[in-house]
């Protein structure tokens, strides 16, 4: 994977399946920079790690390489952010944003990866149902969410709470 082409699509290989996504919507993106404006403060104040986007070379454990819409990774043992891919680990938190195109490896290539590496929280993010479903490890369904959302990693005394109406109208520039 890490040998193609750079040509505008971005390739992930998942359980010997090749995923080819070509570049995302604009409203992909504001859905994205919506979400790292809410986690990535929480993630700094309670010094859990780094946030990161797409494109990113991230390796699970088996040599396959994902490249999640929005990540967070936690800190080394020393305390230090890591600073190289093979670093990173496998994250805290994934987020993909969903698109027709999309959905079915969101929903079922990539999420049984995620679950199967321990993710402990996967939010597919679908802006058209203005949903989040939720995933963790243990999951044989998703938990749909479309009110309050939170995120409380490793045990955090305080959660982190998105109003999901508020960020779906914020994406789809809506007034309110």
């Amino acid at each position: 994977v890490l040998a193609l082409p750079d040509d505008g699509n971005r390739y992930e290989l998942v359980d010997g399946e090749l995923l080819v996504s070509p570049s995302p919507r604009a409203l992909h993106q504001r859905a994205v920079l919506a979400l790292v404006e809410l986690i990535g403060p929480y993630v700094r104040h309670h010094r859990l790690g780094s946030v990161g986007l797409a494109p990113a070379d991230l390796d699970l454990g088996t040599g396959q390489v994902s490249q999640p819409d929005l990540f967070v990774v936690g800190r080394k043992p020393d305390g230090r952010e890591p600073t190289d891919w093979p670093d990173y680990g496998v994250p805290l938190f994934i987020a993909e944003i969903t698109s027709p195109s999309t959905a079915r490896y969101d929903r079922i290539t990539k999420r049984r990866r995620y679950q199967r590496s321990g993710v402990a929280e996967y939010w597919i993010v679908d802006v058209d149902a203005r949903v989040v479903e939720r995933w963790r490890p243990e999951d044989e369904r998703p938990e749909v969410v479309d009110a309050l959302i939170e995120w409380r990693p490793r045990g955090e005394a305080e959660p982190l709470i998105i109003d999901l109406p508020g960020l779906f109208r914020r994406i789809l520039a809506e007034e309110d």
